[in-house]
């Protein structure tokens, strides 16, 4: 197998690694850069030194997919999982963890495998307690992990195992090189999520989320936006619950879209042919319910519907990661966020500040560095609903939202100084596009029956006065304005529902 350059640097920094005496070393590396390419070519130099391998993942179609990769590479391997014909004399394993808890562990229906090098995929769900009963067990041996957000769900490091990280290269890096799409974000509506209680994880409480997110307004608004910005695009939705991805998918189908759910407790056999569609194009649109979290391997998804918000930068990172990889005839990837999470968590190429320390947060170390170097604050354009930092005109429609004479936000201890950016931002909006903005609300207006009162009423929510020097001059609408409109008319349902 032909390594790219920083995997081959990734193996080198692990054999350096375990050369220095540490024994469960952890390796980064972002989704989408081949970890399991990597994994090949550790356990291939192991097993030609008579070491006994274990391969562990938590999911299904992880281990399909490595058990796929080392028969291409002719390494005979056995399988413990269910469904699946064991072959335990083979010095390969590939292990289910639940399986192998459930078997080797639980009921004791099995030895477990003997292993002197262990490696564990999607390394940052290893704390959990069925996993760690399976770690302790082979606690003496060598156990490196892999992970794209070395992370538990709270943002707090791993070193209740692994005992040294080796960071290979950034989603930022892999994206100049041409290995990741570049992504355009998208933030049509955000929820009100005030006072939500959150979990042992700091992140939101799955009953109390649903019942702010799975509205008829917003599940409508999702498709509305989607529509509007990536109606021609393979794409994955992820929702709060099956109720609340089942109402998208039926939203989606309702619209003429070939969409499909998919959860935790859909059949195995029906799974299968559901990704399959996904893959091979037949259904456009996966709403799931962290089934496609972590392990999905579909290059040709070009767009992301975060419908669920988190406080997780892991989950977060995870499930953006989903529409990274490239293929034939894709130019970039779009994430459409209903749920706050970038402004909650970043972009997906910003900096991680990712740590082995338990007692720390990544957000928090990413914060105070921000801080520190004043880096600058995200926006959302309010006329195409796109989210951008660091320069004064939308990336995406070219409308100038901060005057020349204005500092561009940034990251800095005093919020009410962020808070008096951005009260200034409307404010700089130039004449011209106030002009063109209040020209497409009379568009609306006429094409729609209204009176010509609703766009003057619409331009004074937005920036605060009346349209009183402007023409009332007519424009076809934008999907931008109807972006706007729509997101008005949800928040009036939602006053109307309180």
């Amino acid at each position: 197998m032909e390594l790219r350059n920083y995997q081959s640097e990734a193996i080198s920094r692990l054999r350096s690694s375990l050369g220095k005496g540490f024994s469960k070393p952890l390796l980064v590396a972002p989704t989408g850069s081949g970890k399991t390419a990597i994994s090949v070519e550790l356990v291939k130099s192991a097993l030609t030194k008579n070491k006994r391998v274990l391969f562990l993942a938590p999911r299904r179609e992880l281990i399909y997919q490595a058990s796929k990769m080392f028969s291409r590479e002719s390494v005979s391997h056995g399988v413990i999982m269910a469904g699946e014909c064991p072959a335990m004399h083979r010095n390969l394993q590939i292990a289910s963890f639940d399986t192998l808890h459930a078997r080797g562990i639980r009921n004791e229906k099995m030895n477990m495998p003997e292993a002197d090098v262990v490696v564990i995929d999607e390394a940052h769900l290893s704390i959990a307690k069925t996993r760690m009963d399976i770690i302790k067990h082979y606690w003496g041996k060598v156990i490196v992990g892999m992970t794209a957000t070395p992370a538990r769900g709270d943002g707090r490091g791993l070193s209740e195992i692994y005992d040294d990280m080796v960071i290979t290269t950034s989603v930022r890096d892999l994206t100049e090189k041409g290995y990741l799409a570049p992504v355009r974000y998208f933030a049509p509506s955000t929820p009100d999520l005030a006072g939500l209680k959150l979990n042992a994880d700091g992140d939101y409480q799955e009953k109390g989320l649903a019942g702010r997110i799975d509205t008829a307004e917003l599940v409508g608004d999702v498709v509305h936006n989607w529509l509007r910005i990536a109606k021609d695009r393979q794409t994955v939705v992820f929702a709060v619950n099956r109720a609340h991805s089942r109402h998208l998918c039926e939203e989606f189908r309702q619209a003429g879209i070939r969409a499909e759910h998919l959860d935790g407790e859909t059949p195995l056999d029906e799974r299968k042919d559901i990704l399959e569609r996904v893959a091979n194009g037949t259904t456009q649109v996966l709403c799931n319910v962290f089934v496609a979290t972590f392990g999905l391997d579909i290059p040709t998804l070009s767009c992301a519907v975060l419908a669920r918000p988190t406080k997780n930068i892991a989950l977060y990172l995870q499930t953006a990661g989903r529409v990274l990889r490239v293929c034939e005839g894709k130019e970039d990837a779009i994430i459409i966020d209903h749920a706050g999470a970038v402004s909650e968590n970043g972009f997906v190429d910003d900096e991680q500040y990712w740590s082995l320390d338990a007692k720390t947060k990544v957000k928090d170390r990413k914060k105070a560095a921000n801080e520190k170097a004043k880096v600058s604050k995200d926006i959302t354009c309010q006329r195409c609903k796109t989210i951008f930092a660091g320069q004064r005109e939308c990336p995406n429609c070219g409308m100038q939202i901060i005057g020349k004479s204005e500092p561009i936000p940034v990251h800095q201890a005093d919020l009410q100084e962020i808070d008096r950016g951005k009260k200034k931002l409307n404010r700089e909006v130039s004449k011209e596009d106030k002009q063109l903005f209040y020209s497409e609300l009379l568009g609306y207006c006429k094409k729609h029956g209204k009176r010509e009162g609703y766009a003057a009423h619409s331009y004074r929510k937005r920036f605060g006065v009346w349209p009183n020097a402007l023409e009332k001059t007519l424009r076809e609408p934008t999907d931008g304005t109807y972006g706007y409109i729509k997101h008005l008319q949800i928040a009036n349902a939602k006053r109307n529902a309180a």
